[in-house]
């Protein structure tokens, strides 16, 4: 017996219809190619099940059977582990005393690569690659560009390279003197770069729902909208401040500042508006849920936790900077440590009453 036998490595059928693999008989790989086809018309996995009942129907010398197995999508070990045991099921089902050979029909070498598990388990008479013939034209050439560069799998392992590789020579000439035309031709591979990298990453498609979540941000009242544009105000005089900071501490300084150092003056100079950008935005999106009926009070939690740690932090920022004392350090341990705490516990046992409270009613 004859055993065509078509390889899903990456389990489409599975993932995108309701058939359940191993499937074993003509009728029922044809159904299975219908319903993959019906559910992505453009997966070449429905060509692998035609051309397995194609060969069924060619050869009529012999008996055959047509099977249809898959993997997992994700690791390739996986994948031809699932592809083995689906494998021994699809011999048990056939349950005869005829030697049982296979040809393998696949859609391309990933898939190729399962050949050893089942050689395996039934000789292999051969492997059929099915190649989609297309059109050599223009307009094809166009269609399957376009293609690589809507998908995200394929854009991400090629175009995000492409675009690294660009980066490289205008970062070249930037540590080179300028020149030209050296800064025209890295300006313009830089904007390639940018652009390809943008293409690979996807930020077009972030930027366009960043876009569609602050419109509806805007239009349909949230707090939060304003408090996130009030705290990336406090960011950036935070940012200003560490940096003023940093410049007075090297002032007044006559030796070089170690990195510890120019942690601490960041952080010294920078910590009370990053808290008070980190609270205005914990309190926008508090309220939020709020307005929006999903309030529960262990969201109180983060404006104390943002207290608790600009406490630390500003504790051991003023101690490596010599502007206070070993006790005032262990003050703000042990405070923030103790706000937290207490934040977490308050609001664990109110929320645990309010939900009692609420069932009971």
């Amino acid at each position: 017996m004859l055993l065509v036998l078509c390889v899903d490595l990456d389990d489409d059928i599975g993932r995108k219809t309701d058939v359940e693999t191993p499937v074993v008989g003509r009728e029922a790989v044809e159904d299975a190619a219908v319903a993959l086809a019906t559910a992505d018309p453009e997966d070449s996995d429905v060509n692998v099940l035609f051309e397995g009942c194609h060969l069924a129907d060619s050869l009529t010398d012999e008996r055959v059977e047509v099977a249809a197995v898959t993997g997992v999508d994700g690791s390739d070990v996986a994948a031809n582990r699932a592809v083995g045991e689906e494998v021994d099921r699809v011999l048990a089902q056939l349950a005869t005393s005829e030697d049982i050979r296979a040809l393998v029909v696949t859609d391309g070498a990933q898939d190729e690569s399962v050949v050893p598990v089942i050689r395996s388990r039934v000789p292999i008479d051969g492997v059929r690659r099915v190649v989609v013939r297309q059109a050599q034209d223009l307009e094809s050439m166009y269609y399957t560009i376009k293609q690589v560069l809507d998908d995200p799998e394929t854009r991400g392992t090629i175009l995000v390279p492409l675009g690294i590789l660009l980066l490289i020579y205008p970062l070249t000439i930037l540590a080179e003197v300028l020149g030209f035309p050296g800064p025209v031709f890295g300006v313009a591979s830089a904007l390639l770069g940018l652009y390809i990298l943008a293409r690979g990453f996807g930020v077009e498609e972030w930027l366009d729902s960043a876009v569609a979540s602050a419109r509806e941000a805007l239009f349909t009242g949230r707090v939060t909208l304003i408090t996130y544009v009030v705290a990336f105000a406090l960011l950036i005089i935070g940012g200003a401040s560490g940096m003023e900071t940093l410049e007075a501490t090297r002032t007044a300084e006559s030796a070089a500042l170690g990195a510890i150092d120019v942690l601490a003056a960041l952080a010294y100079g920078s910590v009370q508006w990053i808290a008070a950008a980190g609270i205005t935005s914990s309190l926008g999106r508090v309220t939020d849920e709020y307005l929006a009926g999903e309030f529960k009070w262990r969201y109180l939690n983060a404006p104390f936790y943002v207290l608790a740690i600009a406490a630390v932090l500003h504790g051991l920022s003023a101690f490596f900077l010599g502007e206070a004392e070993l006790g005032y350090l262990a003050l703000t341990l042990t405070g923030g440590t103790l706000l937290g705490l207490a934040s977490t516990l308050s609001f664990a046992v109110v929320e645990s009453r309010w939900e009692r409270d609420a069932e009971a009613a």
